[in-house]
């Protein structure tokens, strides 16, 4: 038996909150065997039996909630966390203590130190390094989006591992390391930066490449990369060239060539001009996340269905259609 750590994988926020979440169970209950389960947005139930059998008990982190008994845990803060039938009514009836939900927190990370250390005098300072980057990056809290493109800091490296690896018996290490080593330390192992060097250099051919895809339109630039090589296109990298831009929406490939597509809000505006909510408009595909970035995936063979949306979601942020009413 193990407790199965069920986050939002390809995340930094999903990485952290699962070091975090470790180290409070193993400071509050002892050593025990972790076993850590990326999960993905998807249509319908985003969760499969194999989760959560021989879990004891399993937790949801950062990620949408699920109703299974198993899942004796639960910490999230997206809009997005409770989208099939039952699923708000089952965590509202909850008396256990142990799931906790607040869309208005910074990151998953941040939110778990607090409620630990206020519902069952957790001390997690030690991790302060940690929560203060996972604060940051799921924030967006640059000064610019020429820093988490150039990718210097330590943590954006980190970050950058998290959202390029495919390599599934990676994770768990890389959460233990999170957890155990400094964020410098950790940034410059050789399995890191296996995948980071490369990507930093990378990311200087897709600064060309992204200019040439985008197209901007009333404060709305979208892109398509559905017949380039699959991997994690650094999001920051349209508001390099177009800083003014409003909302950015894409699509790339991800694991197993699955399509994704991403729409957020440009984080260095004001948020009060935000017109849409991300996750009140990728809800319905089977997506969520956040008012101000969201995302939702689509099977590999759904090109046309996919970029079909993609000028739906368009047209909706530029104003020339109106957004889809709540059933």
């Amino acid at each position: 038996m193990a407790v199965h750590v069920l986050h939002h994988g390809w995340c930094f926020d999903g990485a952290a909150s699962s070091a975090l979440f470790a180290a409070f169970y193993t400071q509050r209950f002892g050593p025990a065997e972790l076993r850590y389960i990326p999960k993905d947005h998807r249509p319908g139930d985003p969760y499969d039996p194999e989760d959560f059998a021989g879990a004891d008990p399993a937790v949801g982190l950062d990620f949408r909630y699920s109703q299974h008994p198993a899942m004796t845990w639960y910490f999230d803060h997206h809009a997005s966390a409770f989208q099939l039938p039952g699923d708000r009514r089952h965590f509202a009836a909850d008396h256990t203590g142990q799931k906790f939900h607040d869309q208005g927190a910074a990151s998953c990370a941040g939110f778990i130190v607090r409620t630990v250390r206020d519902r069952f005098a957790c001390d997690l300072s030690a991790h302060a390094d940690l929560i203060h980057w996972a604060e940051r990056i799921d924030a967006a809290n640059f000064p610019s989006p020429e820093m988490p493109v150039l990718l210097a800091e330590p943590a954006l490296q980190l970050m950058t591992f998290v959202e390029s690896n495919q390599d599934l018996g990676l994770i768990g290490p890389f959460i233990d390391d999170l957890r155990t080593r400094p964020l410098a330390d950790h940034a410059s192992a050789d399995y890191v930066q296996q995948i980071v060097r490369p990507r930093r250099i990378q990311n200087q051919d897709d600064l060309a490449l992204i200019d040439r895809c985008a197209v901007v339109r009333d404060g709305v630039l979208s892109y398509a990369l559905l017949d380039h090589p699959v991997r994690a296109y650094n999001k920051f990298i349209p508001y390099c060239h177009h800083p003014a831009v409003r909302y950015v929406v894409a699509i790339t490939r991800g694991p197993d060539r699955r399509i994704k597509l991403t729409a957020g809000y440009n984080p260095w505006l004001p948020r009060e001009a935000r017109e849409h909510s991300m996750a009140a408009l990728l809800e319905p595909l089977g997506g969520g996340g956040h008012p101000y970035v969201g995302g939702c995936s689509f099977d590999a063979d759904q090109e046309e269905h996919a970029l079909a949306v993609q000028r739906g979601l368009v047209d909706i942020l530029r104003g020339a259609a109106p957004p889809p009413t709540s059933p």
